[in-house]
């Protein structure tokens, strides 16, 4: 009987130290877990490369006994997913979903509480989560922090922003991992809501590389009624450890098993390429919520926007320093005369959007209450339905539609969410009885409630709920200062657009830096899309506003460009009408370009520096490529394989000009035409700040050809 004792003590003994592996579809990924002296730890390699060394997972609970240590495996379950879906919109028309799985249960024997951790490794990486499952003694509680780790494997090059509660706004930074904490103060420049959080703190997605050339993306997947993640990183161990956003008490999470939290995820390649292609985000996220997807579809706007943007007009109508709605007398009050959003004016943007060919119009400042909207910690600051006087709602219903455009909404909020949440339901119904089936929302300013953050764990809620309102009025939302995106648009494709990054409109204010659109692919757009808002023609924003000195960092060149290399099914010719009249044969790529693709290729890239992708329209054989530069001249170098062997196609190609230059000379491009084939090659120059668009139609006539040369 001893023996025997023995024996089964020697099985737990070993049951408590073997290491479970799972192995990618393909075998170049290798995770390793294991609960070393009770500890969960896991590990990550590529190729027999490290690619995540030693790293812990748990949570610290506040008023409870942590989840870190005292672990037992009880169970695991290992199994494997493979399927192709189709998106409403995408990049490409099918996604593959290829997964090989691990669910271990873990048991904390002390507290008789148990943990369940999921991973799911893909060929181009690693998603895993926590799960809480119903049981006993661990039903209700309160997350003081998780300490999921990602212990690098050397000093990596990086292209980061700093971590804070309340806006990623910010330029990106590129540096040795070592080197954030020393130039984080620098990192960090105004905003009209921040929560700078300091250190060596950083925002996901976080994009990396190491010396050896590995390509690799921290970021997570279905963030879900849980607070947004941060990336805090120890300088001396290369260990990065999850930092939540906390609410007004410093707590981080709320939560009621059964519960999971969103996945983790780890974007490993050997190209750059192999970042810009991985659908891991979305795969990660549950299928497709709504019953009836037909009423979601890309679009193709422009807006009264920018000329606010850079303080040529307002978005508000009169000269009064307070606003109490119902109350104040806007029928009597002195316009500014620099309203944009009045009748003539928007009757002006549909004529230009119809004629054209654009989907939608964008109308911002419409609404009464923008005389006192900002900094005012103001809770009843807008309605949402009621008009200022020289704005006909029913008018530009109706005159829209006989011009064959939408009206796009626009609802900013002041960051005041209680009263947002409150007129939603009106608001919604306002939109559905006048035609609009799309919304700009907007969360500029602090939160109110007072002491919440922009990616807490109530405004995540928030913006969920917003999301899935919309879907029952059948509203596309393009959600403006919010959370930045997580894959949620695979569940919720009525999520159109996000901008949750530093967008155009910071041309006006100061300026992006010349690289900012050849890293934010491998950055924000590695959750979902953004509401980017290019097109910007004429860039010496002084033309617009004497006052405002800011100039756009770009070509006209770039600016094309934008539609191919920064994906959204939402696109916005941002310029103004008279400034595209200026230009209308470059004018002609930002009408051609689609919004929904069938193919994605990269065909160059290399974070910091270019981007060039390659995208087939999924509703034709034409194809069209995009080139975005950082400040150095560069030539790029592309084959146009991917073309259909044995056709012909007329590939026309807007660049820039030899002395095109960002600041200097933003203007100077050129347009030609070419024959090309699968076999045809381009050398291509591309200016400081600059870059090139093509578009490639096949011939189906041989007078498309005619007095063409072939490339």
């Amino acid at each position: 009987m001893k023996n025997v004792l023995l024996f089964f003590a020697f099985i737990g003994f070993f049951s408590v130290i073997k290491a479970e592996e799972l192995k990618s579809p393909n075998g170049n990924f290798n995770l390793k877990f294991e609960v070393n002296n009770g500890v969960p730890i896991y590990q990550l390699d590529y190729k027999g490369k490290p690619v995540v060394l030693d790293s812990k997972l748990g949570f610290i609970l506040k008023d409870a006994a942590d989840l870190t240590g005292g672990f037992t495996i009880v169970k695991t379950e290992n199994s494997s997913f493979d399927e192709t879906w189709e998106p409403t919109w995408g990049e490409e028309s099918e996604i593959r979903n290829n997964y090989n799985e691990l669910a271990v249960t873990l048991n904390q024997d002390k507290e008789d509480r148990q943990l369940l951790i999921r991973f799911r490794l893909f060929d181009d990486g690693l998603g895993f989560r926590y799960e809480f499952p119903n049981q006993n003694n661990l039903i209700y509680f309160v997350i003081e922090e998780e300490v999921t780790e990602f212990a690098m494997a050397g000093d990596h090059k990086a292209w980061w922003i700093p971590g804070d509660n309340d806006t990623q706004e910010y330029n990106y930074t590129t540096s040795k991992l070592s080197e954030i904490s020393s130039k984080l103060e620098a990192s960090i420049t105004p905003n009209e809501s921040q929560s700078p959080i300091g250190g060596a703190c950083v925002q996901s997605a976080l994009m990396m590389k190491s010396d050896d050339g590995l390509y690799i993306n921290l970021h997570e997947a279905a963030l879900i009624e849980y607070a947004c993640m941060h990336l805090d990183l120890d300088e001396t161990n290369m260990t990065f450890t999850i930092m939540l956003a906390p609410d007004v008490n410093g707590n981080k999470g709320y939560m009621q098993a059964p519960r999971t939290t969103p996945w983790r995820t780890i974007i490993v390649g050997e190209e750059a390429g192999d970042i810009l292609l991985s659908r891991m985000t979305y795969n990660l996220n549950e299928p497709l919520a709504l019953e009836d997807d037909s009423w979601v579809k890309p679009v193709k706007y422009i807006g009264v926007w920018w000329e606010m943007i850079t303080g040529m007009s307002t978005w508000s109508m009169a000269d009064v320093p307070s606003v109490q709605l119902g109350v104040t007398d806007f029928e009597n009050a002195k316009p500014t005369g620099k309203h944009a959003a009045n009748t003539e004016h928007v009757k002006m943007y549909i004529d230009f959007a119809s004629e054209h060919g654009f989907d939608a119009v964008l109308v911002e400042g419409w609404n009464v209450g923008w005389e006192d909207w900002f900094g005012k910690s103001k809770d009843y600051v807008f309605d949402f339905v009621t008009p200022y006087p020289d704005f006909d709602v029913e008018g530009l219903r109706d005159y829209a539609k006989s011009k064959g455009v939408e009206l796009m909404m626009h609802h900013e909020t002041s960051g005041s969410v209680r009263n947002y949440e409150r007129h939603l339901d009106q608001a919604f119904k306002f939109m559905n009885d006048n035609n609009y089936n799309s919304v700009k929302t907007g969360y500029v300013g602090d939160i109110i409630p007072r002491g919440e953050s922009h990616y807490g764990q109530w405004m995540v809620n928030h913006y969920q709920y917003v999301l899935e309102k919309a879907a029952d009025h059948k509203i596309m939302i393009n959600a403006h200062e919010a959370v930045r995106p997580t894959g949620i648009a695979r569940t919720y494709p009525n999520l159109i657009g996000n901008e949750s990054a530093r967008g155009t409109e910071y041309e006006a204010f100061g300026g992006n830096t010349p690289d900012h659109t050849t890293i934010l692919p491998f950055t924000r757009l590695i959750g979902g899309p953004m509401d980017y808002t290019p097109g910007i023609f004429v860039t010496d924003v002084s033309q617009l506003n004497p006052e405002n000195g800011s100039y756009v960092r770009t070509t006209i060149a770039r600016q094309l460009a934008l539609y191919v290399t920064m994906y959204s099914p939402l696109q916005m010719a941002a310029d103004l009408p008279q400034h595209y009249e200026q230009f209308m044969d470059a004018f002609q790529f930002i009408k051609d370009v689609p919004v929904d693709w069938s193919k994605s290729l990269v065909l160059e890239a290399e974070p910091g520096d270019y981007i060039t992708y390659a995208r087939k329209d999924k509703n034709s054989e034409n194809w069209f490529v995009g080139r975005t530069n950082d400040e150095e001249p560069r030539t790029s170098k592309i084959a146009f394989d991917f073309l259909t062997s044995g056709k012909k196609y007329v590939a026309t190609i807007y660049s820039d000009k030899k002395d095109a230059h960002f600041k200097d000379n933003p203007q100077a491009y050129q347009i030609k035409k070419y024959v090309v084939t699968n076999k045809s090659k381009l050398s291509q120059f591309c200016a400081p700040g600059g870059g090139y668009a093509i578009s490639i139609e096949e011939v189906t006539n041989s007078s498309q050809t005619k007095g063409l040369r072939k490339l």
